[in-house]
């Protein structure tokens, strides 16, 4: 088993999978991998949706930035139902570093956040960590309630639907870099991208896109774009849903900005942390019906591939030559952030 990076899905089938406590015939969807939700029947109709992520405190890209990296990526898997987040627990594991004032100021903003979305934080732990140094200062959970038969899960793609992204690839990778090292993106590249790949930072919420989708009947599923980026985002949904995938490379929408800022630090942008787009499926007939509400909210939206039977396997489509998908347990961004830093980029 991989030390580092996400578990891949033949540990979590051999290690989590058979064994999560005692089984309740009400959890209707458990632990899985690729899917982000879980879901407990409530009976009268009414089902219980939750995830959970881990919280980010990364001092170099800011107090406010990892609060609302906090609180939307949770937000984001949660928009996966085509419902919004309603309650959120924090367990929060602090470095010793962090001075009260600046603990006071990164609340404050998860608060804010919450707030804005309407979540309310309804409890969870708060302590001092002595050794903790990571850019992870806990985990959260968000919790909403939703007719049960309306909650969508990544599980639920079907075969024959087109894979429809929203927004573009490599979102948060490009705004994390470019925000963390910003005067070697600025002396490599320009002050103009170095600029536009910051200002991508708050476009790393995917909560609307997941709300406008489920307005549709046409979508089954979605998965929101985190590590292993909109690729592996597809992978996991093809695994979750017990189907195959075709994923043209080509078509997906990238800005140049992200190319730029990808190239700069050795990153494939189909590969890297992708928050902010969300991954849709949809049947082919309703599709266009969807591309064109998010458009109309100012959301960009691509087909890109569809979902197949799963004997038919997960094939990629690159420079026109067809080659199984990769997925990579380990988001390639974290040893590209990790190696700037010990290069002493700034």
């Amino acid at each position: 088993m991989a030390l580092s990076g996400k578990i891949e899905n033949t540990d979590f089938d051999r290690i989590i999978r058979p064994q999560c406590g005692f089984k309740r015939p009400e959890v209707l969807t458990g632990p899985a991998f690729g899917t982000d939700v879980s879901v407990v029947d409530l009976k009268n109709g009414l089902g219980l949706a939750m995830t959970s992520d881990p919280l980010s405190l990364i001092p170099s890209l800011g107090l406010q930035e990892s609060a609302w990296l906090s609180v939307h990526l949770m937000a984001n898997d949660m928009a996966t139902t085509g419902f919004a987040p309603m309650y959120a627990q924090t367990v929060l594991n602090l470095p010793p570093w962090l001075s009260e004032e600046d603990f006071v100021t990164y609340w404050g903003f998860i608060h804010q956040y919450c707030e804005e979305i309407g979540v309310a934080i309804t409890g969870g732990h708060t302590g001092g960590i002595e050794g903790q140094n990571s850019t992870i200062a806990g985990g959260g959970t968000m919790i909403l309630t939703a007719p049960l038969d309306q909650i969508r899960l990544s599980n639920k793609a079907r075969s024959g639907d087109v894979i429809i992204l929203t927004k573009e690839a490599a979102l948060s990778s490009a705004a994390i870099l470019a925000m963390s090292f910003p005067e070697t993106v600025t002396d490599q590249l320009g002050k103009e991208i170095s600029e536009k790949g910051a200002g991508l930072f708050y476009k790393t919420s995917s909560l609307n896109d997941g709300l406008i989708a489920a307005r549709h009947a046409s979508v089954s599923a979605m998965h929101d774009v985190t590590e292993g980026g909109v690729l592996g985002a597809i992978y996991e949904m093809a695994i979750s849903s017990g189907n195959g995938v075709r994923v043209d490379k080509d078509l997906l929408p990238v800005g140049e900005t992200q190319k730029a800022i990808c190239r700069l630090f050795g990153l494939d942008p189909g590969y890297c942390i992708g928050a902010g787009s969300m991954v849709i499926a949809a049947r082919k007939e309703g599709a266009g019906e969807v591309i064109e509400d998010l458009n109309k909210n100012g959301i960009q939206a691509t087909i890109a591939g569809a979902f197949t039977a799963k004997q038919d396997g997960y094939t990629l489509i690159e420079n026109g030559q067809e080659k199984p998908l990769p997925y990579y347990h380990k988001d390639p961004y974290w040893e590209a952030f990790f190696k700037a830093y010990q290069n002493g980029w700034k």
